[in-house]
């Protein structure tokens, strides 16, 4: 034994006595050891003036607990013996222990086994090397390493401590609880034998198939497969990571749940998702994040921050893709693309963006509004192009009551380097736009009528309109055309809606 492990088993050892104090006073007498047998009995005076040595089939008894070995020596006057092979103490009918050596004291009432020592109870089976029992607490210690065997779980660590009346087992230093599904380590840990229940008080790990889970508090419900956690707790299956300041884990039903600074991360698509409540669906492959939800999607150049109601993420293992679905309130913002809308689906497989119900974009100086809408995005989120189904509108700013619009039916916008630069109308075409001459001063106004158009734009300023079939095209002075012909019906401008930084998408 090293000598802080030596100093550790004085301090257990005296711990483990300190109620003898207030009990041995109610006694008023410290009761004897009785031998009940002996095959053979010899006194040995060079050992000690009161020893006897004690030889085959010995058996003692100190009050109800009954004791035995192969052979002993015993000191009357100290109150005690040296039990040697096969030592077995009868402590009651449920609790029994085993060992190679004992070193018992009738006053203190604590017994030291020594040698493959066993301790079995209804609940375990405790083996260990070196073991202190008081019989006046019901308590038991080991500081040298021990194993605890039940029902479904086999649980080692350094030194261990137990309350028999209580069935709680404290252990410290390299605990380990094997269980079929998992393996679970930790720095201090309490497990009640009865209920299976393990509390953690240290950094632990608890490792399957499916997951890890790490937590510095918390506990485990090894019976029935549920579990709370706290402290720096996180849950992840290599590809996923949910962290909060509490998680709570079903098992059985492959549900989790974490509450208050939560963030799920997919490693996969480079994505994280705050929160202050996530539920994760393991069989449905389905998590969701509430109250203040964030997905974050990372990019080199310029990360995109979106808020809902409610962000749900669901991995589709038979076609391999991933959708996210932001419900209710969406609105994103990054530096050169913003937008919100009802409902916003992302589909991670094609990098599709999927919004419904009135959505509107803002890219650079333009408003693109419409009933629904697609958005083709490319590596590193780049925007490729952006479909406007029904009732679709774009609109750019030249001055205070000056705009340029564009509607038709159905409009689609194609982008390079996150620019808007051609843009195609299909049905019920229209076009109104400013003209400026070599100076940049506004000279006329051009109105378009085509079933289906097409727009050329060089630095966000319209360059070239293709008008195809059906075309009527007028070019008016500013000053000939009435204010109220100088904008397309159903226009909007609704920038007072538009994220100028990302706390706005909390702004609805």
């Amino acid at each position: 034994m090293t000598f802080p492990r030596f100093i550790i088993g004085c301090m257990l050892l005296l711990l483990s006595a300190l109620p003898l104090v207030g009990q041995a006073q109610d006694r008023q007498k410290t009761t004897r050891v009785d031998l009940i047998r002996a095959d053979d009995i010899r006194f040995d005076r060079e050992i000690a003036p009161d020893a006897r040595r004690l030889i085959g089939d010995v058996k003692f008894q100190h009050d109800d607990v009954l004791m035995y070995c192969d052979s002993a020596y015993q000191f009357t006057q100290a109150n005690r013996f040296n039990a040697y092979g096969n030592v077995h103490i009868q402590v009651s009918d449920s609790l029994e222990i085993f060992g190679d050596k004992l070193y018992y004291s009738g006053n203190t009432r604590i017994a030291e086994l020594h040698g493959n020592v066993k301790m079995i109870d209804n609940q375990m089976t405790l083996t260990t090397q070196h073991l202190y029992y008081n019989l006046e607490t019901n308590t038991a210690n080991y500081i040298d390493g021990g194993k605890i065997v039940d029902a479904e779980n086999t649980l080692t660590s350094i030194w261990g401590f137990y309350y028999a009346d209580e069935k709680n087992f404290f252990f410290k230093d390299s605990v380990k609880l094997e269980n079929p599904q998992y393996v679970m380590n930790s720095d201090t840990l309490r497990y009640n034998t009865y209920t299976e229940v393990a509390y953690f008080f240290g950094p632990t790990t608890i490792v399957s198939d499916e997951n890890t889970i790490f937590c510095k508090n918390g506990w485990y419900d090894t019976r029935n497969d549920i579990a709370r956690f706290s402290k720096e707790a996180y849950y992840t299956n290599g590809e996923q990571y949910l962290s909060g300041d509490s998680l709570f884990y079903d098992r059985n039903r492959g549900y989790g749940k974490a509450t208050n600074n939560v963030m799920l991360k997919d490693s996969v698509q480079n994505t994280f998702i705050t929160g202050e409540l996530a539920e994760h669906f393991e069989r449905e492959h389905l998590s969701e994040v509430t109250r203040r939800a964030v997905l974050t999607v990372v990019s080199q150049n310029d990360s995109l921050f979106l808020h809902a109601d409610t962000l749900r993420s669901i991995h589709d293992e038979e076609n391999d893709r991933r959708i996210l679905f932001a419900y209710q309130k969406a609105k994103f913002f990054r530096h050169d693309l913003q937008g919100l809308s009802d409902s916003i689906v992302y589909n991670f497989s094609d990098s599709t963006v999927y919004m419904y119900h009135n959505p509107v974009i803002w890219s650079e100086n333009h408003q693109l509004t419409a009933q629904r809408m697609e958005i083709k995005t490319a590596d590193e989120n780049r925007m490729e192009s952006i479909h406007l189904f029904d009732a679709s509108f774009i609109v750019s700013m030249e001055d205070s009551s000056a705009f340029n619009q564009i509607k038709g039916r159905n409009i689609v916008g194609h982008f390079r380097d996150n620019e808007l630069w051609k843009i195609d109308v299909f049905g019920n075409g229209e076009a109104l736009y400013y003209v400026r001459d070599e100076h940049e001063e506004i000279f006329g106004v051009n109105k378009s009528l085509s079933s289906d158009i097409t727009v050329y734009l060089e630095e966000n300023a319209v360059s070239r309109i293709v008008l195809h079939t059906n075309a009527d095209a007028n070019l008016f002075p500013p000053n000939e055309l009435p204010h109220d012909e100088r904008f397309l019906q159903n226009f909007r401008w609704i920038t007072d809606k538009r994220p100028d930084k990302k706390e706005d998408i909390f702004v609805w």
